[in-house]
């Protein structure tokens, strides 16, 4: 518990990035908080998040109030494994094209599974589902066994943070928020999200941080169309 630069609910494993072995006491309160229901905070490998488990439809409530969210916006999920990805989608192109974009900067948007929580964007049969190239985020999902709705940490009219203390305004709100140094990527532009929902076709929803690495994946190696009016 870091008592010197944040509250007694805040966590910062800032010095210990690279080791997993530290993050004991940190994974298991950020598990615990999300297991009883509640908001945490989390870095990424593009921006800091805000997260609770998917299936917990009062916590996605929750967040959807916390950030002042338009209800017909939808959440994407996290989960810690390409396996995962089948219980939760249904997957329309090669295990290999998965395994090339995850984990990375990358949103990938499929069809979603009965697995899944019908009140998390019941609006749609369309999910976004991320694995964040980032070592605490993985073992977070792997720990949870279920996946994590996960949006940005900030309020919707603000901008993207890439630094815990950027959403101040929100810790009251939150059970624990992890701190894991500044973002890398100061770019604030957020994972790239691309549909792959339609067999042997791509839609670029939103260009996000890793476009061009993306698209040259999708038509260069697996030789996807784009698809605008998809």
């Amino acid at each position: 518990v870091c008592t010197s630069c944040f509250e007694k609910c805040t966590y910062c494993f800032a010095n210990v990035k690279d080791d997993l072995r530290n993050w004991t006491e940190v994974l298991s309160a950020t598990v615990k908080a999300l297991k009883a229901g509640q908001l945490v905070a989390v870095p990424t490998d593009t921006i800091y998040g805000l997260a609770c488990v998917a299936q917990d439809s009062a916590a996605v409530r929750r967040v959807y109030d916390l950030k002042g969210r338009n209800g017909d916006k939808p959440l994407a999920i996290c989960v810690g494994e390409i396996q995962d990805i089948y219980r939760y989608c249904t997957v329309s192109v090669k295990e290999e094209l998965l395994r090339d974009l995850l984990p990375g900067p990358v949103t990938l948007v499929l069809e979603r599974s009965s697995a899944l929580n019908g009140d998390l964007n019941p609006f749609t049969k369309l999910i976004g589902v991320r694995i964040p190239d980032h070592p605490f985020m993985r073992r977070l999902c792997q720990m949870c066994g279920e996946p994590l709705a996960l949006t940005s940490a900030n309020v919707s009219t603000q901008t993207s943070t890439v630094a815990a203390n950027e959403f101040e305004d929100l810790w009251p709100s939150l059970a624990v928020v992890v701190d894991g140094g500044p973002i890398g990527d100061e770019s604030r532009l957020g994972s790239t999200v691309v549909d792959l929902s339609v067999c042997g076709k791509y839609r670029i929803i939103r260009p996000g941080c890793a476009l061009s690495a993306t698209v040259q994946v999708l038509e260069g190696k697996y030789g996807l169309l784009e698809d605008p009016v998809n």
